[in-house]
C-alpha cells in the first residue's frame, strides 16, 4: 500500500481518527472498474482529510467466506483458502498499489484476528438472548449471499425466478438456522434515521431504506448449515456464521475490537462507510442493528455510490461486463484514471463509462486546460526570468480577481469533497479556477508585455507570471488527493519543496492563502503532465 503520512503531518494522536472504509470485496474473481471506483473515492476522501492535518484511518479488504467463494474454488480445482490467497496476492493488492491507494490496513476475513473476534461478537449476542434457533425456507441468491423476498425477484421468459441484480436463477433453500432478532430493531433504526438525516446518502438511498424498514423487518438468519466454508458458530459447530454477519464485523475487528481497546476507542465507529447501492441494506439496516444490540456506537454515515454501467447493464463479473482498470491506466495513466470517474460521475448516481468520453475529457480538461497551463507558465518564467520566479510588485484588479477565485475554489472544494462527498463538484470547482487562470493569462498577454523593456513593463510581466505560478502552487495542493503523482511533478516544477516543504504536508484548507510561493523559487519546465494520447488500442 502507498504511504499514508498521518504521522508526518502532525495529526493529533489523541483525536479520534477520521475512519473511512470500502466494502470488503468478494474474491470470486479479479477486481473490475466498479471496485476501483469505490476504492479510489475512499482514497481521495482520506487523502483530503490527511491534508487537512487530521488523523485518518482508511480500511479496505476482502470477503473470503461463503458459498460463492466455495463454489468458485471448487470450479478451479483448489481449496477455498488457496483460491483466496491467489486472488488477494496476484490481483487485489497489486491493483490497489498500482492505483496509488493509501490504505492503512487490508483485512481478510480468513485472518485469525478477524475470525476469533467474529465468534466472540456472535457469542455475546447469543448470550444476551438476541439470537435463537429456527427454520427458514426461501429463495436464495448465491451471488448476493442473501435470502430474497419473493417480491424482490424478477421473472424470466420461461417463468424462472431471477435475482434482480445478477439476473441468475435463485435457489430454494430450506435450513435449520440461528436467527438474530432484527425485527425488534425497526423502531430504533427509524429513530436513528430521523435523528441523523445524513446517516444514509444520497437522499434517494435514504428514502429507499426508510421505506423498507417501515414495512417491517424479518428476523435475520445468521448461520448456514448446508456448507462449511465459513466461521464456525461457537456454540454449534454444525453451522457457520452467515457470510454477511462475518463480513460486516470487519469494520470493528480491523480496528481492534476485542483485542486492542485503545485502538478501537480511537478509531471506531467509521465516519464513512462507502458501499455500492446493491449492498446498502446490509450496511444501513443490519449493521447498525447489530451494533445497537451489542451497545456499540453506529457509524456516522453510509454513502452508497451508484453503478457503473456498460450497455445499460451494471458492470460486474457475472454479467461479463467487467473492465480491467489496467486497460485504462495503460492508455490514460493512473492519475487521469483516478480523476476521470470522480469528475465524470456524480457520486451516488449511476454512470456510464465511455472510452470516447474519457478521451475527450482527458484532452480538453487535463491536457489542454491544466497541463498546458503548467507548461507555458514554466516556459515563460524560464524564458523571461531565467527560471527564477519574480516578485509581484504591480498587482491590480485582475490579480485580485484571481486571488478571490482561488479563495472560492478552496472553500467550495473543501466543503464538497471533505464534507459532502461530492467529488464531482469539488473537482469542477478546482478546474473552474484553472480555467480562470488560463483566461487571466490570455487577457494579460505576457508575451506582449515582455516586449516592453521599461521598469513598469518588467514589473507587470513579473506580476503576471508570479500570479500564474502562485495559482499553480495552490492547484497542486488541491489536486494532490486526486492526482498525487501529477501534483508532485508540478510541485517539483515550481521549486516549491525547498521553501515550503513536502506537498503532502500542505493543508488544503490553507491553499488559498496568497503569496506562499516565495519569489526566487527555481521554476523548471519538467515533463508534460498529460501527454498526447495514442490511438485507442484495439482488442
Amino acid at each position: 500500500m502507498a504511504a499514508t503520512g498521518s504521522e508526518k503531518q502532525g495529526a493529533d494522536e489523541n483525536a479520534k481518527a477520521f475512519y473511512v472504509s470500502t466494502p470488503i470485496y468478494y474474491v470470486n474473481d479479479a477486481p473490475h472498474l466498479g471496485h476501483a471506483y469505490t476504492t479510489v473515492a475512499g482514497d481521495v476522501l482520506t487523502r483530503w482529510h490527511r491534508q487537512r492535518g487530521e488523523k485518518v484511518w482508511y480500511l479496505t479488504g476482502t470477503d473470503e467466506h461463503g458459498q460463492k467463494i466455495m463454489r468458485t474454488a471448487e470450479a478451479n480445482d483448489v481449496t477455498p483458502q488457496e483460491w483466496c490467497d491467489k486472488l488477494v496476492t496476484e490481483a487485489w493488492k497489486p491493483l490497489w498499489e498500482h492505483l496509488n491507494i493509501a490504505n492503512d490496513d487490508f483485512i481478510r476475513t480468513t485472518e485469525k484476528r478477524h475470525t476469533d473476534r467474529v465468534q466472540e461478537f456472535v457469542q455475546d449476542l447469543y448470550d444476551k438472548g438476541e439470537i435463537y434457533k429456527g427454520g427458514y425456507e426461501g429463495p436464495y441468491c448465491v451471488g448476493c449471499e442473501e435470502y430474497k423476498l419473493p417480491g424482490d425477484l424478477i421473472e424470466a421468459e420461461d417463468g424462472t425466478k431471477l435475482c434482480p441484480i445478477h439476473k441468475k436463477p435463485v435457489e430454494l433453500l430450506k435450513e435449520e438456522n440461528y436467527f438474530f432478532k432484527l425485527s425488534e430493531y425497526g423502531d430504533k433504526l427509524l429513530a436513528l434515521y430521523e435523528a441523523n438525516p445524513g446517516f444514509i446518502q444520497p437522499e434517494s438511498a435514504r428514502n429507499e431504506v426508510v421505506n423498507f424498514v417501515k414495512q417491517g423487518l424479518q428476523d435475520l438468519s445468521i448461520s448456514r448449515s448446508t456448507f462449511d466454508w465459513g466461521v464456525k458458530v461457537p456454540w454449534d459447530d454444525k453451522h457457520v456464521i452467515y457470510v454477511w454477519v462475518d463480513a460486516l464485523l470487519n469494520y470493528a475487528t480491523a480496528v481492534g475490537y476485542g483485542a486492542d481497546q485503545r485502538k478501537f476507542d480511537a478509531t471506531f465507529p467509521a465516519n464513512v462507510h462507502l458501499v455500492g447501492k446493491d449492498i446498502l441494506r446490509f450496511h444501513a439496516v443490519i449493521w447498525p442493528a447489530m451494533l445497537l444490540a451489542q451497545g456499540l456506537p453506529v457509524p456516522g454515515k453510509v454513502a452508497a455510490n451508484g453503478w457503473l454501467m456498460v450497455g445499460g447493464e451494471k458492470m460486474s463479473k457475472s454479467n461479463l461486463t467487467g473492465i480491467k482498470p489496467q486497460d485504462l491506466t495503460l492508455h490514460f495513466g493512473v492519475d487521469a484514471y483516478r480523476w476521470y470517474f470522480l469528475r465524470a460521475i456524480a457520486f451516488g448516481s449511476d454512470g456510464s463509462f465511455s472510452w470516447e468520453d474519457f478521451s475527450a475529457r482527458y484532452t480538453s480538461e487535463l491536457a489542454n486546460d491544466y497541463g498546458n497551463l503548467a507548461s507555458r507558465v514554466a516556459a515563460m518564467v524560464g524564458k523571461y526570468f531565467g527560471g527564477e520566479l519574480p516578485a509581484a510588485t504591480a498587482s491590480g484588479d485582475a490579480e485580485k480577481a484571481v486571488q478571490d477565485g482561488l479563495a472560492k475554489a478552496v472553500a467550495d472544494a473543501d466543503r464538497a469533497i471533505g464534507e459532502e462527498l461530492d467529488f464531482q463538484s469539488g473537482i469542477l470547482s478546482i478546474f473552474a479556477f484553472v480555467k480562470q487562470v488560463n483566461g487571466y493569462i490570455t487577457e494579460q498577454e505576457p508575451w506582449k508585455v515582455a516586449k516592453d523593456d521599461s521598469e513598469e513593463g518588467r514589473a507587470r510581466l513579473a506580476t503576471i507570471l508570479y500570479t500564474a505560478a502562485e495559482s499553480l502552487r495552490a492547484v497542486a495542493v488541491l489536486l494532490n488527493p486526486v492526482m498525487p503523482e501529477t501534483s508532485q511533478k508540478l510541485w517539483d516544477s515550481l521549486g516549491a519543496e525547498a521553501p515550503l516543504g513536502a506537498l503532502a504536508d500542505q493543508r488544503v484548507q490553507d491553499a488559498g492563502t496568497w503569496g506562499r510561493l516565495p519569489a526566487g523559487s527555481t521554476v523548471t519546465k519538467g515533463a508534460v503532465l498529460f501527454p498526447r494520447l495514442e490511438e485507442k488500442p484495439t482488442a
